[in-house]
């Protein structure tokens, strides 16, 4: 079967006047309380009708009081009761569990789902809106670095669309808008090199954790933080750009951009570039994914351009960021690969984040991870990820129980 690319522009299916019904995967993160805020500007629009949350009750609560959905749900079972009785009598159903928040996704009355969540539990909710042929407007990056080309050959078969709401991806669907696929030459997916940019080897070495979560430009969960401080994210930001777009990864590449204006460029044969500029506030992307690729009038203010002196750009030091060389590593070995990358990230950085390794640890305990595996499926399907994302949390936190300095080695 020929793969069919997620990448639509022909996204919108339901008339401008009609309110659009949202199901926001994730509604306590980051990403989810500003998809709220975009519903709230917006209520002629967009209304939240499905909630999920991960094991935060109490906020769970709180927003289905202040928005009045049809359903609450929240993954962590042990949570039902507490958030049964903060919305009793307020005539929301409430649900929890992994499977109740899949069916969450199927129900008839959702047109797009907002996958705000983070990391691997991402995964599975979104297959179900993609079989249910939901839109997806996709803020969960390891959806696709996870499994890709699974998740590409289920949209080949469903009649969703997928609009990205990463700043970066988004921007790249921006400049792409109207223009001849074939002409791509390269995609440029910026970052903003993170807390430690200009820090040496030996700062680095020595990092907290309340240096890692010190981002300068951009205000997101703990995870994500840090994974722009070790530019893993950029990474899964190529990753997710080669399955979104399907482009050749070597058409793919990371510049730092420390100032977080231009979320990313795309260059064309003809030399010339585009690219997508505005503050580093992920209002705006969520604001035209939820709109279906259409521009929602907003009171934000624009850019002062008399304000930006200077728009700089640097290559990524992969020798004190080595950490961007995964891409690359995960989309030549293929398969497996991105999950085992993606499973030992998760498992690292909540070992730092516990303060249980060091910060430095944390790129040598996935490519440990990655040499260990021995069991590569060129095409997985859903069980096979299943299986690879259990071992290998496993065998990471095994890892990190006999952590010494010197069994952790390079890539071979």
């Amino acid at each position: 079967m020929e793969r069919v690319n997620p990448f639509h522009l022909d996204f919108m299916k339901r008339s401008s006047s009609e309110i659009k019904n949202i199901a926001i995967l994730g509604s306590t993160g980051s990403i989810g309380r500003q998809t709220l805020e975009v519903c709230g500007e917006y209520p002629d629009k967009f209304r939240p009708t499905v909630l999920v949350a991960g094991h935060r009750a109490e906020e769970l609560a709180m927003q289905a009081l202040r928005w009045k959905p049809e359903m609450a749900v929240i993954a962590d079972r042990s949570q039902e009761g507490r958030l049964r009785l903060l919305l009793e009598g307020s005539g929301i159903k409430v649900a929890s569990g992994d499977e109740a928040v899949k069916e969450a996704m199927r129900l008839d009355d959702i047109d797009t789902v907002v996958t705000a969540t983070v990391g691997y539990s991402g995964l599975a909710p979104t297959l179900a809106a993609i079989e249910a042929g939901k839109d997806i407007a996709l803020a969960n990056k390891e959806t696709l670095v996870v499994a890709g080309d699974l998740v590409t050959r289920k949209l080949a078969v469903s009649k969703s669309n997928v609009i990205p709401v990463d700043s970066e991806h988004s921007a790249i669907y921006q400049c792409l808008a109207g223009e001849d696929r074939s002409a791509i030459k390269r995609l440029i997916i910026t970052a903003s090199g993170g807390p430690f940019r200009t820090w040496t080897h030996d700062q680095i070495a020595s990092a907290t954790r309340a240096d890692a979560l010190r981002h300068p430009n951009w205000s997101m969960g703990a995870k994500i933080t840090i994974d722009s401080a070790t530019m893993v994210n950029k990474a899964f930001e190529i990753i997710e750009a080669r399955w979104l777009f399907d482009v050749a990864p070597q058409k793919i590449e990371a510049i730092v951009h420390p100032q977080s204006i231009v979320h990313s460029m795309v260059e064309f044969i003809d030399g010339s570039v585009k690219a997508q500029l505005g503050a580093p506030d992920m209002r705006g992307p969520i604001r035209y994914a939820l709109a279906g690729a259409t521009r929602p009038n907003s009171s934000n203010p624009g850019l002062d351009f008399r304000a930006l002196s200077t728009l700089t750009f640097e290559q990524p030091d992969a020798s004190r960021f080595p950490a961007i060389t995964l891409a690359h590593v995960a989309l030549e070995r293929g398969g497996l690969i991105p999950c085992v990358i993606n499973a030992a990230n998760e498992i690292a950085v909540a070992a730092f984040l516990h303060d249980k390794i060091r910060f430095i640890d944390i790129y040598p305990l996935i490519i440990k991870a990655v040499n260990n595996f021995n069991e590569n499926i060129p095409t997985p399907d859903y069980e096979d990820y299943v299986e690879c994302n259990h071992i290998t949390r496993a065998k990471t936190l095994e890892l990190i129980d006999s952590l010494t300095s010197t069994s952790l080695h390079v890539i071979k």
